[in-house]
């Protein structure tokens, strides 16, 4: 079988499993077997496999034809440019969430004094927190999450971007065991989002893949919105911004939890694909 025949006969059989962008999945998982790039195999279509090769390409392409993403198969995912190990003890970063990043470190990089401080609330794979202190050099903070799992994965992906020295990782159930009198320029957010009847719902790949705490939001999907907003407060520094993500339509109801709890928007940000998906506040009391 040649690398030709496997990329043509791999992508017929994924879209008949339903798998978006079959061809592109099958070039990048054969890519991850030949340990090279997706876009030298156009310069190998005559190169015949051996089978070693095409035992190894056959069971992945059987288990993303089973709906197993395919950034769990490979082990890993780019962030901002950063490569980010996962698993499914951590939600798989989405594109959008590279825009929360974004405006977090351009933020930390305004804080004139020192070095500025963040929170990341939920730190799952750790690539939030990781792309900070890359892309902002003078930054430190903190990793929090309720997973050990999650955090033995992020304190990995610290390492293996070189930034873990300016990281301290902490295992807490929302705030309740970051230390009295901690306080940040930023706390930042991706949290759970999605309401609880609607995962059941959600694509394959993330209902069976992605840990249900990293995208149960409660009931409405705000259960975490309004706990940062009730709580955070004490947390801030003077002139410090509360940034989060959030999910489709709820930017309908997120200004009133904020507002009612002494919170100014500053603005909300749209992703790509020009939804609303970014919050920035700071306090007005």
């Amino acid at each position: 079988m040649t690398v030709l025949e496997a990329i043509q006969k791999s992508a017929e059989f994924l879209a008949k499993r339903g798998v978006d962008s079959p061809r592109l999945q099958s070039e990048l998982l054969l890519a991850h077997v030949l340990k090279t790039e997706r876009l030298k195999l156009y310069l190998t279509f005559e190169r015949v496999l051996v089978s070693p090769e095409i035992d190894q390409f056959r069971e992945l392409i059987k288990r993303r034809g089973n709906r197993e993403p395919l950034q769990h198969l490979v082990g890993s995912t780019s962030f901002c440019g950063l490569e980010i190990e996962v698993n499914n003890q951590v939600l798989i970063p989405r594109p959008e969430t590279e825009l929360l990043a974004e405006q977090g470190w351009k933020f930390l990089n305004t804080v004139q004094n020192g070095e500025p401080r963040f929170l990341d609330f939920g730190t799952g794979s750790g690539c939030i927190a990781i792309a900070l202190c890359h892309f902002a050099p003078r930054a430190r903070g903190v990793a929090l999450d309720k997973s050990a799992g999650a955090l033995a994965l992020a304190r990995t992906n610290a390492a293996r971007n070189q930034v873990d020295p300016r990281i301290e990782f902490i295992e807490s159930d929302r705030y309740s065991q970051l230390p009295e009198g901690t306080r940040f320029d930023l706390i930042i957010s991706n949290p759970p989002y999605i309401p609880s009847g609607e995962i059941s719902s959600l694509q394959e790949e993330v209902r069976k893949h992605d840990p249900h705490s990293a995208l149960d939001g409660g009931t409405d999907g705000l259960d975490f919105y309004r706990y940062l907003a009730g709580e955070s407060a004490p947390y801030l520094k003077p002139g410090g911004r509360l940034m989060v993500e959030f999910g489709d339509g709820q930017e309908k109801f997120l200004p009133q939890v904020f507002e009612s709890c002494e919170w100014k928007i500053e603005t909300i940000l749209n992703d790509y694909s020009s939804r609303p998906r970014i919050l920035i506040a700071a306090r007005t009391a």
